[in-house]
């Protein structure tokens, strides 16, 4: 996984972009009609109910946007919200609330629904030992955020990119000849370029989950479109020798049997890319 460090350069990236795109030469319509110097304030106010996220980012935004803005906190990150409930208070220039007002809004209404959907999944392995994955199924550009937010409603992240884990997928195995060559490929690989990574390993069927197992050397199996028969015989053979994950079309009703089969892991894209923004609105006070 990356870095808290590298992690942060993310976030701060994400908001120089957005402001970039969304600010431009500047914000005419609070430049035509609001006194350069005049002061405001405004409430988070929510008008939906589910797992709150992005506060402590909205933090970092109007802070950068502008230095000398108060922060007033009332809820944090990761709390249930319902209609009516106040996330925080800012104060400052009036113009400078209205810059940061938008990326504000989007990010915090897209993490707080992804935050939401992963404690819905949470609920569902409860009292089991799987645990939830989101993947790289993200919106292009802010990956960060909306891995952060699984992380707030519970969740765990999977690898962050392509550099910070071996994940060798159907593609990767079929273009290098099979997943015995791939695995051992992989390694000499590493070992050249003295890069020390965990290694994650597809398996369509049980016939590669054997094949996987005879080369070692594996932190997790990752079993791809699996039914529970075969997820139960798959994670008999593995035992303690890796981990393992299930993934490929597990939905909310059918979580509950892929976890019940002794799997470490269940991993689902629709965690980041199939949910609908919590409704959230900035107003002045």
């Amino acid at each position: 996984m990356i870095s808290a460090e590298q992690f942060q350069k993310e976030l701060h990236i994400i908001i120089d972009n957005a402001i970039r795109e969304d600010i431009g030469p500047g914000d005419y319509s609070s430049l035509a009609c609001i006194p350069k110097d005049a002061m405001g304030k405004a409430k988070l106010l929510v008008k939906d109910e589910g797992i709150i996220a992005g506060i402590d980012f909205a933090k970092m935004v109007f802070k950068q946007v502008d230095p000398k803005m108060t922060f007033e906190t009332v809820l944090k990150d990761g709390d249930q919200v319902k209609y009516g409930d106040i996330a925080f208070y800012i104060s400052g220039k009036s113009q400078s609330i209205l810059k940061a007002e938008r990326l504000v809004l989007n990010a915090m209404q897209r993490m707080s629904a992804i935050a939401t959907k992963t404690a819905q999944y949470l609920e569902i392995l409860k009292g089991t030992n799987t645990q939830i994955l989101d993947t790289r199924k993200t919106t292009p550009g802010i990956r960060a955020l909306e891995k952060w937010a699984v992380k707030i409603g519970g969740g765990v992240n999977h690898r962050f990119a392509l550099y910070d884990m071996v994940m060798l997928k159907d593609n990767h195995i079929d273009y290098a000849g099979g997943v015995q060559i791939a695995i051992s490929q992989t390694k000499e690989f590493l070992k050249n370029n003295n890069l020390d990574l965990k290694i994650i390993v597809e398996a369509r069927d049980l016939n590669e989950v054997e094949k996987i197992l005879q080369e070692g050397g594996i932190h997790r199996i990752l079993l791809d479109n699996f039914n529970f028969e075969d997820t139960r015989k798959a994670v008999k053979m593995i035992g303690n020798q890796c981990q393992t994950e299930s993934s490929g079309g597990i939905t909310l009703k059918t979580l509950r049997k892929y976890a019940e089969c002794g799997v470490n892991y269940i991993s689902s894209g629709a965690l980041t890319h199939s949910v609908y923004n919590m409704d959230l609105s900035l107003k002045a006070v």
